[in-house]
């Protein structure tokens, strides 16, 4: 079932999302070489609970941080720890979830540590580009699931890189995954039709190689198949009458 929000609703979800941007701000501007996982979880931890909300994914599942936190080949879910490391040449995905006031905000980036390459580079601009692409076909008068996921595909597949097919973009409100699913990929004029009220967490996630991903054996980190960097980029999208609002966004 789709929850289409109010005015109201989404006010409050603002609140939550500017809490969960705030959180993955402060935490990109802790990475460098020498920071382990750990300490950037932390940080998101501390700031969201200081602003009176808690961290959407500690416990959700059974997920054990307040962050998903990702290196490299590693895509999404990585588990913080203190044993990791940020090396110099580092790509690394932060991904962060706050609830407060009945309602969930959910946003991702991909921060380089220190000098990367220019490949590495290339690949997280073009996956923030193809986010907003996906955010602009979600305007579009008429627009369904499939326009989405066709704009951040086709940008994509012509940079040279891969949709992860596995793993999806999402609905959320009052829970922190809703319908409808969000795929970075589909068919132009197919699935759900869009409308004002509703709120998506647009996410791609972009392997520089091929497509395919799987999951360590500790249950929750993702990995692409053949070894490639990966980025991540998402916002807590609302669409509204006035046009899409970043509810994340800081």
């Amino acid at each position: 079932m789709i929850f289409v929000k109010n005015s109201e609703q989404i006010r409050l979800m603002k609140i939550a999302g500017r809490i969960t941007g705030e959180a993955l701000a402060r935490a990109g501007e802790m990475v460098r070489e020498g920071v382990t996982t750990k300490q950037l979880d932390d940080c998101i931890r501390r700031h969201i609970e200081a602003a009176g909300a808690r961290p959407s994914f500690l416990g959700y599942g059974g997920f054990p941080g307040s962050a998903c936190i990702s290196i490299n080949d590693e895509v999404i879910h990585g588990i913080p720890s203190a044993k990791r490391v940020l090396q110099e040449g580092d790509i690394v995905k932060i991904d962060v979830g706050a609830f407060i006031g009945g309602y969930h905000g959910d946003s991702a980036n991909t921060f380089p540590v220190g000098r990367v390459s220019d490949e590495a580079l290339r690949l997280i601009e073009a996956t923030k580009r193809s986010f907003e692409l996906g955010v602009e076909a979600a305007s579009q008068p008429g627009a369904r699931l499939g326009d989405v996921g066709a704009a951040i595909d086709g940008y994509v597949t012509k940079m040279g890189y891969s949709t992860v097919k596995k793993f999806v973009g999402h609905g959320i409100g009052q829970d922190l995954h809703e319908d409808p699913n969000v795929p970075n990929f589909g068919t132009a004029g197919r699935g759900v039709r869009l409308c004002n009220g509703m709120t998506i967490a647009i996410e791609p996630m972009v392997n520089a190689g091929g497509a395919g991903v799987y999951v360590l054996p500790d249950g929750w980190t993702v990995k692409t198949t053949d070894g490639s960097l990966s980025a991540h980029y998402e916002h807590t999208v609302a669409l509204t009458a006035d046009g899409p609002i970043l509810l994340t966004k800081v």
